[in-house]
This record gives C-alpha cells, sequence and structure tokens, in this order.
C-alpha cells in the first residue's frame, strides 16, 4: 500500500487542525482589513437606509411640485415642512445601528436640502425700534378664561390687538377687560379690534357666509395703515379625503380680492389662516405680503396648538412697512398662541 502526503494545506486528513488553520486565516483577513472584510462591509450594507435618504431629500427640493390633487397632499406636505427634517436625524440612527457609513454619508444629502430650506430661519432677525406693535390672536370660543386671556393680552403692551373666533356670549368680557387700555374698538361677528389709536372706515370683509374678517384704517401718529383681520375657514385630515382645505382656499382668494382693491399703501394683516405662509394654496393671499415672522423673527414661530405647537397658522403679514421683529407670546387658556410684531411705519 502506497501512502500519499497532502501538499499545500499543511494538515492531516481527519484532523481539526485544517479548520483551525482556516478560521485562523479568516480572522486575521478581518482584522487586517483586506478586501472582503468587515470594514469594506460598512460600504456595502445600509443601501435602502441611502435611497430612503436620497427620496426624502428629493421631496424636501421638489414639495412646491408635489401634485395638490384629491386629498390635497402638496399643501399637507408644505404645511408640516419644517418637520421633515426629522427624517434625516431618524436614518441617521438606523445607520449607526446598522454600521453603515454608507448610510451616514448618504443622510447628509436631506441634512443639508433641510438647512439649505430654513438654516435661514433658524438666525434671530430681531432688532429693536419700531412704530406699531400689533398682537393677534385665536382666542378660541370655548375659552373657559376670557377675561384672563384679555388682561394676559393688554399686558403684551401691544398698540392694537386682533382677536378672532369671539363667541357672541363672552365678546362683553373683552371689552370690560380691555376697555381702560385700549381706547378704541370694533367687532363684527367673531374678529374684533382694540387699538390705543383712532379706527376709521371699519367694515366687514365678505370671505364666507358669516362675518370672519375685518378691516379698518388705524390712524397711528406716523399715518394711515390699513388692518384687515381674518379668522379663514378651518381644515380637517381624514384618512379617507386626506387634507381637506377647499373651503380655507376659497376665503383666502375672496380675502386676496380685497387686498388687491386696497388704495392705502401700508398694510398689514393679521388672523388665523388655519395654513402656513409655505402652503401654495394660500399664494393668491400670501403674494405681495411678507411674512414679519419670516423677516424678523426667531425660529419658526409655531402657534398651534398651544400646549405643543408643530404649526404656524396664526400669522401677521406686511405690504408697504417693514418689520423690526416678531415673536410668539406665551399660552393663554386657548387652543392657540398669541402671535406678535413691531412694524416699522
Amino acid at each position: 500500500m502506497s501512502t500519499q502526503t497532502r501538499t499545500g494545506s499543511g494538515c492531516e486528513s481527519g484532523s481539526d487542525t485544517c479548520g483551525l488553520s482556516t478560521w485562523r486565516h479568516h480572522t486575521s483577513r478581518r482584522r487586517t482589513g483586506q478586501p472582503g472584510t468587515w470594514r469594506h462591509g460598512t460600504w456595502r450594507r445600509g443601501r435602502l437606509i441611502a435611497t430612503v435618504a436620497a427620496l426624502s431629500a428629493l421631496v424636501m427640493a421638489l414639495h412646491a411640485h408635489v401634485p395638490n390633487g384629491y386629498g390635497s397632499p402638496g399643501s399637507l406636505l408644505q404645511t408640516l415642512l419644517p418637520w421633515t427634517g426629522l427624517s434625516a436625524v431618524v436614518l441617521l440612527v438606523l445607520a449607526v445601528l446598522r454600521r453603515s457609513a454608507l448610510a451616514a454619508v448618504a443622510v447628509l444629502v436631506p441634512a443639508l436640502t433641510w438647512c439649505s430650506l430654513f438654516a435661514g430661519t433658524l438666525v434671530d432677525k430681531r432688532s429693536d425700534g419700531g412704530d406699531l406693535t400689533v398682537v393677534s390672536h385665536n382666542v378660541n370660543e370655548e375659552n373657559p378664561h376670557p377675561g384672563r386671556t384679555a388682561r394676559q393680552l393688554a399686558a403684551s403692551g401691544a398698540d392694537v390687538l386682533a382677536l378672532e373666533e369671539l363667541p357672541r356670549d363672552c365678546a362683553g368680557a373683552y371689552e370690560r377687560e380691555l376697555a381702560s387700555a385700549y381706547r378704541y374698538s370694533a367687532v363684527r361677528g367673531g374678529v374684533g379690534l382694540w387699538s390705543k389709536y383712532p379706527l376709521t372706515a371699519v367694515k366687514p370683509v365678505h370671505i364666507m357666509p358669516w362675518t370672519r374678517a375685518l378691516r379698518a384704517t388705524v390712524e397711528t401718529p406716523e399715518g394711515r395703515v390699513a388692518l384687515y383681520a381674518a379668522h379663514l375657514a378651518s381644515v380637517r385630515v381624514h384618512p379617507s379625503t386626506g387634507f381637506a382645505t377647499a373651503r380655507r382656499n376659497e376665503a383666502a382668494a375672496k380675502l386676496a380680492g380685497a387686498l388687491r382693491a386696497e388704495r392705502l399703501p401700508r398694510v398689514v394683516v393679521v388672523g388665523d389662516f388655519n395654513g402656513s405662509t409655505d402652503d401654495r394654496a394660500l399664494r393668491p393671499l400670501t403674494a405681495g405680503l411678507r411674512s414679519a415672522q419670516d423677516e424678523a423673527g426667531d425660529g419658526f414661530g409655531f402657534t398651534w396648538p398651544a400646549a405643543l405647537p408643530v404649526v404656524r397658522i396664526d400669522q401677521i403679514l406686511v405690504r408697504g412697512v417693514a418689520a423690526a421683529s416678531s415673536w410668539t407670546l406665551p399660552a393663554t387658556a386657548s387652543d392657540h398662541r398669541p402671535v406678535a410684531a413691531t412694524l416699522s411705519l
């Protein structure tokens, strides 16, 4: 019987020496980072996360082109657009858990896209000075403490208060509490103005079957200002109908028509718009107007819901005047937070 000798393997048949040698060989490759090792695998894992990151950035960058057909998905996306940045945070956590260098780098794309959209919003642009301070507040018709809410608003020191969603049975409470600080007032339907300066040419603006908007001239020491206070129709989000905005959009278009006919060069528009200024459906109204918060605010200035605001649906918009500063006041007993701005006339 002849004896055969294995060559090149360094192990004997029937022994564990060969398996141990092979295990050591592959372990050595993993530690030294040779091609195909785990270090290179970090660039191969996480392709799904990287794909989602790219799609997230694409949605942010092209938000204006998201269709606004049935259910108004485009308007809903633009209303919640500031929160799209959370996708980068979630994807980064997943990339770390997956130990994927590819995914971690890909997450930079939506992060940088979000910063290109909103980095300027996070800068404090408030300044001193200004001639007219305006406060707008949806006081909530079910507000259990109207008197206390009125006192909080008066304490702001605003020159003009615009209140929306005034209940008929509680309007007197606001009148009584604000009378000492505000000599002039006008209430039309569910909207009211209180001013330290005379109000003239007060009239309702017909944007809905019942009065939800009014227009007045504020006779300030620096000249006349046309002030519009409005409460646009409410919107609803429902699984079967999506983002229902048709009535709100119709009211916004009617208010825009009144603004186009306005002859005074200095115009201030305040109120509860039930929508963000980023929402393209409100463009007929917001076109030609500038947001005081965008121009002279600090951050997003979210106003609803009051306990934990996630969207800014209460606005102060201007034309022919400059915003010196804009901010959000502390919560009252309403489900909205008040908004304020000091304007240079």
